[in-house]
């Protein structure tokens, strides 16, 4: 398919450049695999990564060669430091406007004019400056003062040797959606392959022999944003309700595990809405990963990109562990075709409520609708013939009366849509009422 500046490719030919991508950068940056693929992904869908980790484990090299892989794209580099100001990011201050008692910044070759960021050692940085980024980092746009202009950021990659923890610093952590730690790996073998390539490259990154265009990775982010006109990546409902339970599942057994420390006056674990709809995104960078236009359960066991910190064992076993169970729950005994059901049927209700008319005709005309068949032909066993509206009303009611769950979560599913159903119900026969 072709397309102006050669943007547009098939989603398999995307993923072959990706991966090709990624298997240059494993050969500069040795046994960090894992980390590549999230920093890829974190790419995709236009969030920022930070890497955590002990002085000499190549963080900068890891960053450098990332960002050397895109063509086209400004790269805004800084080691932060106690005694920097916001300018040092944003620009230097128009002096003529600080005359006039205006703060703004003069943006040129800032990191507001740069699509990609690095920052090393970000948390020696004061919390002055910390404070300044976050609008930068959500929001895309530089707020100072009574300035506000959008900037042209992309992703920041961040590098640390520690963290630092207070109001500021947990607000800038919650910008990084991606983050990782890179521990030390003292095998004579891969301490080897690295020393091969120091005395080829020095640890510097090197330029790829095929670089991909930046608008290529900006086309790419609105195929995983839902905003593209060439391609989309399906996400079903039944693999979406999946998600979110798993992500429960993962958030209870981290608050589980920190019973003690939160007794004790520790913070509990907490997925904020923001980053379980972010999920989403991700979701559809993994199946572009693989090639595939559509995601898949196996796409939910990595969101451990994002709700884990990829280098820490025990937290992203944790994560598989919670998909699992949920996985292996929903398999047994059609329980992912129960889920589905269920979720047709609240369309039905959906169109019901926005329709209360629809309750005065036959419940088979939604047959050619996207309610699952099994709905379907049990009312054609329990019914014929056109109904009134107080026999669709126990038609529907019935319906979920005897739906049996085979497990927990379509349990709660099924208490959910029978909720969903009494509302649907009272606020449809409250407008019959008014429209008789």
């Amino acid at each position: 398919m072709a397309h102006k500046g050669d943007v547009i490719h098939s989603i398999e030919e995307i993923s072959k450049e990706l991966k090709e991508a990624a298997w240059f950068i494993g050969q500069r940056v040795i046994n960090r695999e894992e980390i590549i693929e999230q920093a890829i992904c974190a790419l995709l869908t236009a969030e920022h990564l930070l890497l955590q980790s002990r002085t000499g484990v190549g963080k900068s090299l890891l960053a450098e060669q990332i960002f050397a892989m895109f063509e086209g794209a400004s790269i805004f580099r800084v080691q932060a430091s106690k005694e920097q100001q916001p300018d040092t990011y944003f620009g230097g201050l128009d002096l003529e406007d600080l005359k006039r008692g205006r703060i703004a910044h003069n943006t040129e070759g800032s990191l507001v004019e740069s699509e990609f960021g690095f920052i090393d050692e970000i948390f020696d940085a004061n919390d002055f400056t910390l404070r300044a980024l976050l609008s930068l980092l959500n929001e895309r746009r530089l707020i100072r003062g009574v300035q506000n202009v959008p900037s042209k950021l992309h992703t920041v990659i961040a590098a640390t040797n520690y963290l630092r923890v207070n109001e500021v610093t947990e607000a800038l952590l919650d910008r990084f959606l991606f983050k990782a730690v890179i521990l030390p790996d003292k095998d004579p073998f891969v301490q080897y392959r690295i020393s091969q390539r120091y005395l080829v490259h020095g640890g510097h990154a090197i330029a790829a022999p095929k670089r991909i265009p930046f608008v290529r990775l900006q086309h790419m982010h609105r195929i995983i944003a839902g905003k593209s006109d060439d391609f989309s990546i399906n996400v079903t409902s039944e693999l979406l309700y999946f998600t979110n339970v798993v992500i429960r599942h993962f958030e209870f057994m981290r608050n589980r595990s920190l019973h003690d420390k939160v007794k004790e006056g520790g913070s509990d674990f907490y997925i904020s809405p923001r980053t379980q709809a972010k999920s989403l995104d991700l979701l559809r960078a993994l199946a572009l990963l693989k090639g595939r236009s559509e995601v898949l359960h196996e796409d939910v066991s990595r969101l451990y990109f994002i709700f884990a910190t990829v280098g820490l064992p025990e937290e992203v076993a944790m994560f598989k562990k919670a998909y699992q169970t949920v996985y292996n729950s929903l398999t047994a005994s059609r329980g992912f075709d129960q889920v589905q059901v269920l979720l047709d049927f609240t369309e039905l209700l959906e169109e019901i409520r926005i329709q209360p008319q629809l309750l005065k005709e036959p419940l088979h005309r939604f047959a050619d609708s996207p309610v699952r068949k099994s709905f379907m032909e049990w009312l054609k066993e329990r019914f014929s013939g056109e109904q009134p509206v107080e026999q669709n009303k126990k038609m529907l009611e019935q319906f979920l009366t005897d739906f049996v769950p085979v497990c927990d979560e379509v349990r709660e599913l099924k208490g959910s849509v029978d909720r969903v159903l009494q509302s649907t119900l009272i606020v449809a026969e409250r407008e019959l009422n008014r429209l008789a």
